[in-house]
């Protein structure tokens, strides 16, 4: 089998060592070689990256795949599956174009569109990143994601229980339609005044039930939760990932930090982020609409709480919420900036949270480092992110993709810098 050599990269190989200027082999799906120059054999196929970044493929911690230029939550009730079957296809070929060789899912507008989405790229019919699955969003009534009203009841982006029982049927029904991932509306949240982040609609023993029923069948449980007491739950109840997580006090981080080798912290700090920077403001959110909403307050109570998980090494993860209006599919890497400002990540450490812990929290130990017997999903960027960390926010740079040794994009020997030729037979 012919391999493929990557050359004269400099080589980050996620693991904490060094980065390195080097060649990297690959021969199926697996990285067989690290090292310095000198190990391309006369068969193998040679790609020149002179002056490139050569990274582990990014995780996107919070996928939302059916999200496309959502504004409202009338965006994901009112289409049909079959149009949001191809949203949701898009939004698979967004991330990976940008880098993002894996997903973990968060939820979607129809139950099974990651699903079919999944599917389908694990057949080799759609591009998109390893995938694992969100379904909706199980909620309470009265709490996020319940759109009915008395005088006008509706279905919105959510499954609506109460009680341990329904919320038992609920993740038994995600699960034996094939949902990887399933996903609990613990908290409020700023977008529903009735219940604002600091509030925790959902009870333990609803969230115990949950976890303890997806876990029976081999699947992850999530949680938005921003309020303290629904973190604490969480953590007690054995939830795997936890989205949001803004307000904590000294016992949430300590009950942190003593699960810290079994759980995952996504921050998705984009989405208030670019809120109060006016990204959003042509879409009727200004920044006096977001300090309305408390959107100032939770953006510092998230810097304060997420500083303080990076000192303690909880493993955090990029991305979430994007596929609004302002935030389009593709760019989840500009949380990379975010956590390098707001966090005090250093950009290294920023990509680590981007690749490494990605890995691990897609079920993968081979995944998200650059090291011999790892699966060959990586990245070659026109820049080096060390120095300008904005080089991932979007797809521009990122200029080569592979995963499982598989090309899925490259427009390398378009006038990229550096490569003269691209591909060639090792003399």
């Amino acid at each position: 089998m012919a391999r493929t050599v990557i050359r004269n990269a400099t080589l980050f190989p996620a693991t904490g060592a060094p980065v390195v200027a080097g060649e990297l082999a690959i021969e199926g799906e697996r990285i067989v070689s690290v090292g310095p120059a000198g190990q391309a054999r006369p068969d193998d196929i040679v790609i020149d990256a002179k002056g490139m970044f050569c990274m582990p493929g990014m995780t996107e911690g919070h996928a939302h795949l059916s999200f496309e230029n959502v504004c409202a939550t009338e965006d994901l009730i009112a289409p049909g599956p079959e149009t949001q079957a191809f949203t949701a296809a898009r939004g698979a070929r967004a991330l990976i174009e940008a880098g993002f060789t894996s997903a973990y899912g968060a939820s979607e507008a129809k139950l099974k569109l990651a699903v079919a989405v999944r599917d389908e790229v694990n057949a080799g019919r759609l591009p998109g990143p390893r995938i694992r699955a969100g379904g909706l969003e199980i909620s309470v009534t009265g709490g996020m994601g319940d759109e009915s009203r008395l005088h006008n009841p509706r279905i919105g982006p959510s499954t609506i229980v109460d009680g341990v029982e329904e919320m038992r049927r609920a993740v038994r029904l995600h699960c034996r339609e094939g949902v990887d991932n399933v996903k609990l509306d613990v908290s409020g949240d700023p977008f529903y005044p009735n219940t604002p982040g600091h509030t925790t609609p959902m009870t333990f023993e609803e969230i115990r039930v949950a976890t303890e029923t997806a876990h029976a069948f081999g699947r992850r449980i999530n949680a938005h939760t921003r309020s303290i007491e629904g973190s604490k739950h969480c953590i007690r109840a054995g939830v795997d990932a936890l989205f949001h997580t803004e307000y904590a006090d000294d016992e949430l981080f300590d009950m942190m930090e003593e699960a810290r080798d079994r759980i995952f912290v996504v921050p998705t700090v984009g989405l208030f982020a670019q809120i109060m920077a006016g990204e959003a403001s042509a879409h009727g959110l200004t920044p006096e609409v977001g300090g309305y909403m408390n959107i100032p307050e939770l953006l510092e109570n998230s810097i304060r709480t997420h500083s303080e998980l990076r000192k303690r090494g909880i493993r955090h993860l990029i991305g979430g919420d994007y596929g609004f209006g302002w935030s389009p599919q593709g760019t989840q890497g500009r949380d990379l900036r975010f956590f390098v400002e707001h966090y005090g990540y250093s950009p290294a450490e920023a990509l680590v949270c981007a690749t490494r812990n990605g890995g691990l929290a897609m079920g993968h130990a081979d995944l998200g480092t650059l090291e011999v017997g790892k699966l060959a999903d990586l990245i070659l960027l026109d820049g080096n992110p060390l120095d300008d960390i904005s080089v991932l926010s979007g797809p521009e740079k990122v200029v080569f993709v592979m995963k499982g040794g598989a090309v899925q994009k490259s427009t390398l020997g378009a006038g990229t810098r550096g490569v003269s030729p691209v591909l060639q037979a090792a003399e």
